[in-house]
This record gives C-alpha cells, sequence and structure tokens, in this order.
C-alpha cells in the first residue's frame, strides 16, 4: 500500500498572489504562484531580472544553506525557499510556476501557515499525468560531528525531529509526525523560524536578517529564560516543529513525492541537501513506484533493481552534487 498519495499530479486551479519583505534585506517583494503543466515541476521565475529568470527547484541548483537554502542559475538566486516548498510539498501541489520580483521569498509570519492559506485560495487541480513515487528500500545515515540524519523504509512519508540548546526556553525538543496535508496545516505550517537576539543583532551588524522583527520571528530573550514575542508560542515545541517544517522544505528539491521515514537530530539545512545526495549517490538504496492508467483503473508498479546512479529525470533527481560530510550506504 503506498500510504495517502494519491495517483495523479496536481497543479493550482487559479494564480494567487502574496506581498511581503524578504527577511535579510528588508525589502518588498511580491511573488504570484501560476498553474503548470504536467511534469513541469516546480519553478521560480525572477520578473525582476532581464536575463537568467528561470531557477527550477531541484537539489542541483542550491548554491547556498548558510541560514537559510538558496537555489540559483546563472546569475538569478532565490533564498529562503523552504518555507513555500513545504506548504506546496505537503499540500500536494507538484507543478507551479512561481513569478517573484526579487531574489527573496518573502517571510511572512516566519511560517509556512500564510503559504498554505495562499495555496487554498488557488485551490487544486488535478491533471492527467501520473505521479512517481520514490521509495526507500534501505537506510541511509549522513553525519557531521554529532550531527546527524537518516531515512529508513517507511510506508509513508514520516519525519521526526530532535534538537538540542542550551537555554531554558527551547532545551531538548522532539516531535514526530506523519506528513499529511492535514497534520502539516493543523501542527506544522504555523510553527515559527526563532533566534536568539545576541544572534539577530550580529546579523544586523552584517547586514542580514534587516526583515527581522517580532512579527515574523520567535526572539529569545538575552538571559535564554524567555522570548521578547508578546503573544508567546503557538506550540510548547515550536522550535522543534519549525526545524521538521524546514526539512520538509527541503527534501521537496528531490522533485517529487517520497516514502520514508527521515530521522533528524540537530540537522540544517545543508545536512539536508547532503541526505539527498546520499540518496542520489546509492540508487540500490531506492526504488520508484509509478502509478499507470489501465482503461478506468489506476493501478501501482514497482520498478526494482535500480543499481545505476539515475539520469535526469522528469520529477526527480538532476544531475549529482558532491556531497560534503560522511554517508554511511546501505548494503549492496
Amino acid at each position: 500500500m503506498v500510504s495517502h498519495i494519491e495517483p495523479h499530479q496536481y497543479t493550482l486551479r487559479r494564480s494567487v498572489s502574496c506581498c511581503g519583505i524578504g527577511l535579510h534585506t528588508g525589502r518588498p517583494v511580491t511573488m504570484t504562484l501560476k498553474p503548470a503543466s504536467a511534469n513541469s515541476g516546480i519553478t521560480f521565475f525572477r520578473s525582476d531580472l532581464p536575463a537568467d529568470r528561470v531557477v527550477p527547484a531541484h537539489m542541483d541548483k542550491v548554491v547556498d544553506t548558510t541560514l537559510a537554502t538558496t537555489i540559483g542559475e546563472g546569475t538569478a538566486k532565490i533564498s529562503t525557499t523552504e518555507h513555500l516548498l513545504a506548504a506546496l510539498r505537503a499540500s500536494g501541489i507538484d507543478n507551479v510556476n512561481i513569478d517573484i520580483d526579487a531574489h527573496e521569498v518573502p517571510i511572512m509570519d516566519g511560517s509556512a501557515g500564510p503559504f498554505v492559506h495562499l495555496l487554498q485560495r488557488g485551490g487544486r487541480k488535478q491533471q492527467r499525468a501520473l505521479r512517481r513515487i520514490l521509495r526507500i528500500t534501505s537506510p541511509l545515515t549522513v553525519t557531521d560531528g554529532e550531527k546527524s540524519i537518516r531515512i529508513e523504509p517507511y510506508n509513508g512519508f514520516k519525519v521526526t525531529g530532535h534538537i538540542c540548546f542550551g537555554d531554558d526556553v527551547i532545551r531538548e525538543q522532539s516531535y514526530s509526525v506523519e506528513v499529511t496535508p492535514e497534520r502539516f496545516s493543523s501542527e506544522i505550517a504555523r510553527a515559527r523560524t526563532f533566534g536568539f537576539v545576541e544572534q539577530v543583532e550580529q546579523l544586523w551588524r552584517n547586514g542580514l536578517a534587516l526583515g527581522g522583527n517580532l512579527n515574523n520571528v520567535i526572539a529569545i530573550h538575552w538571559d535564554g529564560r524567555s522570548i521578547l514575542n508578546e503573544e508567546g508560542l503557538r506550540f510548547d515545541d515550536e522550535f522543534v516543529r519549525h526545524k521538521v517544517l524546514d526539512l520538509i522544505g527541503d527534501m521537496a528539491l528531490l522533485g517529487g513525492p517520497v516514502l520514508g521515514h527521515v530521522i533528524a537530530d540537530r540537522s540544517g539545512h545543508g545536512l539536508h541537501l547532503d541526505l539527498m545526495q546520499s540518496i542520489v549517490d546509492n540508487p540500490q538504496c531506492w526504488e520508484y513506484v509509478k502509478f499507470q492508467k489501465k482503461g478506468n483503473v489506476i493501478r501501482r508498479r514497482t520498478i526494482h533493481g535500480t543499481r545505476t546512479r539515475p539520469k535526469q529525470l522528469p520529477l526527480f533527481f538532476p544531475p549529482p552534487l558532491r556531497g560534503r560530510a560522511g554517508a554511511s550506504a546501505c548494503p549492496a
């Protein structure tokens, strides 16, 4: 059984737009999400640039994982992609064109909640094309010092996150969730990004986080015992839930649905990218599940025995990158 994954691809029913500011530049951003053709995936278009405007949302386009995930093609870059991509993936949108007039996705309230509402306004349109799903068949683990991330076989898409900080607000938190549209919307989407006040001040001195404020960032007090946001937390464990949100958004850069359980211990954007690279580098650890239609019946067909590095495919795996951290491959 392929857990709760619909066989058909989806796009938006109608175009929808939003305005906000970039987290780091503090400048206004307008973004419009438009319906896209089947098998085209998620594609950004920099409407403010005369050339090099198109940036596909694929892992081989990642150019920076410092503070956020930034993708780029030529001179065009799109930063802070993870919240929007998490909303798209969790909402079941496969194909969308995104027009944006700046190099940052608007931060909105620091969560994916506004993007979920935006997608609900746009609605979903079923397309005739059928999905291809990547199913993990053997575990893969990537480590970087005390940090680690692992993906193992699971009949669905599940994420377990663990974080540990030295303050009295976050301390140690763990959270595990079976990612469905309903649970993402109610349990994950509204979790906001966070930072320690002294870190934010350092970013300001370096010309970064200029759009960060108490409306879009959970600010942890200098004493590490409280937060500065008057409305408080949305969840008692909002910090680890946001880390899970980031992971879901980064994993969307694989290009399609995944069946597996991702277990992340103090990981970040860089380690997320390393996990995706490890998947690409170890095709013996996964297989494709393809939906096929015969008459009025849609059946699943599993493609077994994948033993060679995959070529570029419509919805999965652009040409491979070189990972940075150590990876332990599954048995051949």
